[in-house]
C-alpha cells in the first residue's frame, strides 16, 4: 500500500516549462504574476478594496495597527486615530497588489512611474563621486521601489533575508536582481560583504526597522517608546567613509514619488544611544511625510527593557 501511495504521488507531480518540479507556491504564485501585468490604477483599485474589508474584519493586523498608531500619535483625538488606521489598512492592501506589478515589470515601466523630487540630489551626488552610501529606507510607501531604482544608478550591495518558500524566494530575489543588485544573507560574510562594497564606493540599502535580535540592537526612543533599533547602521558608518540618506516612494497618484531626507550628524557618533536615537528621529521624519504610508501592522514596539510592561496582548 505504501509503495502504491508513492507510486502515485510521483506520477501526479508536475513540471514546468524548464523541468523543475511544481510546487504548491508555485499554483498560487503565477496567478499572482498574471495580476502584475493588470494597469496599476486597476491593482490600487483592487488593493483599496481588500484593505477595506481588511479593516472591516477587524483581525489582529488591525488591532496592532490600531494600538500603534494610539502609542505614537496620543495626541490625537480617537477619531483622527481611527481614520488613520482605516486609511493604513486601505493603503496595506494597494501595497499588495502594486508590489506584483512592481515585482513583473520592467525597469524601465517602473522609471516611467517615478518621479524623483530635488532631495535626492545629494544622494545622486555622492553616487556620481562613488564616495559609498547607504539608503535607509524605512518600510514606508513601497520600500521595493526604492531598491530597484537605485540599484539602476550604481552598483548595489545589500543584505537579503529570505522567505521560508523557496519559489517566493526565488521570485522576489529575481524581482530584486534584475537591475542589477547583488544580495548577501543576513550573517557576518554578508556584513563583511557590505563593508568592501561601500569601501569601493558602491552602494547598499537597509530596512532599518524592523526588530534586530539582542545581540545586534539597542533600545533607543522612537514616537517616545522603547524599541530595539539596529546597531548595523551606525557600524557601517563607523567602519567606512560612507555618506548615509533616509529615502522613501512615497505613493502618488500614476506612480511613486522619491523623497530623501538628510540625517542628523549624530547619526554618525560612536556613542550608540546617539546614533541610534538619531536612527529612529530620521525614520519618524520620513514617516511624517505620509503616515497612513508606513508599516503600522508591525510590531516594532514587541520586546521591551526587562521589567517593562508588554505594550501589545499576548494573543496577538
Amino acid at each position: 500500500m505504501i509503495g502504491r501511495s508513492v507510486a502515485g504521488a510521483v506520477s501526479q507531480q508536475r513540471y514546468n516549462c524548464k523541468g523543475v518540479p511544481v510546487t504548491r507556491a508555485d499554483w498560487i504564485i503565477w496567478p499572482l504574476r498574471l495580476l502584475g501585468w493588470l494597469p496599476l490604477p486597476l491593482l490600487r483599485g483592487l488593493g483599496a478594496v481588500l484593505g477595506w474589508l481588511l479593516y472591516c474584519s477587524n483581525v489582529a493586523t488591525v488591532r496592532v495597527v490600531r494600538r500603534n498608531i494610539a502609542l505614537c500619535f496620543a495626541e490625537l483625538p480617537a477619531a483622527a486615530q481611527e481614520a488613520r488606521v482605516k486609511a493604513r489598512c486601505i493603503d496595506v492592501g494597494q501595497l499588495f497588489f502594486e508590489t506584483l506589478a512592481v515585482w513583473n515589470r520592467s525597469p524601465q515601466w517602473l522609471e516611467q512611474r517615478v518621479v524623483v523630487d530635488a532631495s535626492l540630489d545629494p544622494l545622486l551626488e555622492a553616487i556620481a563621486q562613488t564616495r559609498g552610501a547607504i539608503i535607509i529606507a524605512p518600510h514606508h510607501g513601497n520600500w521595493e521601489v526604492v531598491g530597484l531604482w537605485a540599484a539602476q544608478r550604481a552598483k548595489m550591495t545589500s543584505l537579503y533575508d529570505p522567505p521560508q518558500s523557496r519559489a517566493f524566494e526565488q521570485w522576489i530575489k529575481s524581482a530584486r536582481q534584475r537591475s542589477g543588485a547583488q544580495l548577501l544573507p543576513t550573517d557576518v560574510r554578508g556584513v563583511a560583504g557590505v563593508v568592501k562594497a561601500l569601501k569601493r564606493g558602491e552602494i547598499t540599502g537597509i530596512l532599518p526597522d524592523q526588530q534586530p535580535p539582542a545581540s545586534s540592537g539597542e533600545f533607543a526612543p522612537f514616537f517616545g517608546h522603547p524599541a530595539r533599533t539596529m546597531t548595523l547602521v551606525g557600524n557601517l558608518l563607523q567602519r567606512t567613509d560612507a555618506a548615509a540618506f533616509f529615502v522613501a516612494a512615497i505613493r502618488v497618484k500614476g506612480g511613486w514619488r522619491l523623497r530623501a531626507q538628510l540625517p542628523e550628524r549624530a547619526l554618525w557618533s560612536s556613542d550608540s544611544q546617539q546614533s541610534l536615537a538619531a536612527l529612529n528621529r530620521g525614520v519618524e521624519a520620513i514617516i511624517a511625510l505620509a503616515p497612513e504610508q508606513y508599516q503600522w501592522e508591525y510590531k516594532r514596539f514587541r520586546a521591551q527593557p526587562s521589567g517593562s510592561e508588554r505594550l501589545y496582548p499576548a494573543r496577538w
